[in-house]
């Protein structure tokens, strides 16, 4: 069988420089421009750290960032349930009348720009409130309603798709030796597709924390989130504690990425030692 040809080695250093220079230079300029000591991005005049004490002092930035972890863990948690029902209605039902039109429903925020979600949503929360006084006020809550409606869908296709591909023999064997549906289901289906039901939650609690567009539109009068907070001060200008709290937010991300990064290392090794065992054993 013939080989492909191999890049040489230089040029696959050089190819790798170029694509993680294109990447992250951008990010490693945001840092030291966070420790600028000018109130100008443009202009260098120094080191210094007093844009992150600027920060810490900050009591709406604070507000903001509670509000929107908040508003993240939430509605995530709603998504995944709401997404797990969905999934199973899709997977395991069977067909029923309507289905496509179901399908068609979940998915659509997928493909649906920011703007029209956010323009209809609107829509839909003033007119609710006019008819029923529910909700009163554009704020929070309305907020969360929009984000468990477009992450819902996201979480429904990632959780389907580890069903469909999941061994039902399980669950048969299972049903076989006496279990009940709700026994298999929360002793046999759930831990299976565990993984999937945890990558929802990130997916959907990323996709919340991140969000402006539809924010903006079912936002009120103090319901200013962490997004829609840096918005509003790049409008001004981007200032030096904008680049402080990107840095500290990257460092975040960057600890989570290595520690998950470190678990799932730890768990194939383990899983590596014990097949070799296995092997040596038989």
């Amino acid at each position: 069988m013939s080989q492909l040809p191999v890049v040489k080695s230089k040029w696959r250093y050089l190819i790798l420089i170029l694509g993680f220079s294109f990447l992250y230079a951008p990010m490693i300029f945001l840092v030291i421009y966070s420790f600028n000591s000018s109130k100008l991005v443009t202009v260098w005049a120094g080191w210094s750290t007093k844009w992150y004490g600027e920060l810490f002092k900050d009591a709406e930035l604070h507000q903001a960032i509670l509000r929107s972890l908040t508003i993240a863990s939430t509605s995530a948690i709603a998504a995944v349930i709401l997404g797990l029902l969905a999934a199973i209605v899709l997977v395991r039902l069977g067909k029923f009348r309507g289905e496509n039109a179901f399908a068609f429903m979940i998915t659509a925020p997928l493909v649906m720009p920011d703007v029209i979600t956010g323009l209809s949503l609107l829509l839909l929360f003033v007119s609710l409130g006019e008819l029923f006084g529910f909700p009163a006020s554009r704020g929070m809550m309305t907020i969360w309603l929009a984000h468990v409606t477009f992450c819902t869908a996201y979480v429904a296709v990632v959780i389907s798709a580890r069903l469909r591909e999941m061994d039902k023999t399980y669950e048969e064997a299972a049903a076989d030796l006496g279990a009940g549906p709700l026994t298999v289901f929360f002793k046999i289906t759930l831990p299976m597709i565990y993984p999937a039901l945890l990558a929802g939650f990130m997916l959907a609690f990323t996709l919340s924390l991140d969000d402006v567009v539809i924010s903006s539109f079912v936002s009120g009068p103090g319901s200013t989130t962490l997004p829609m907070w840096i918005f509003s001060s790049v409008k001004l200008g981007v200032s030096p504690k904008i680049n402080a709290l990107a840095t500290i937010i990257l460092l975040v991300i960057g600890f989570a990425g290595f520690f998950a990064w470190w678990v799932l290392s730890r768990n194939e090794k383990r899983r590596f030692k014990e097949l070799k065992h296995l092997k040596l054993a038989n």
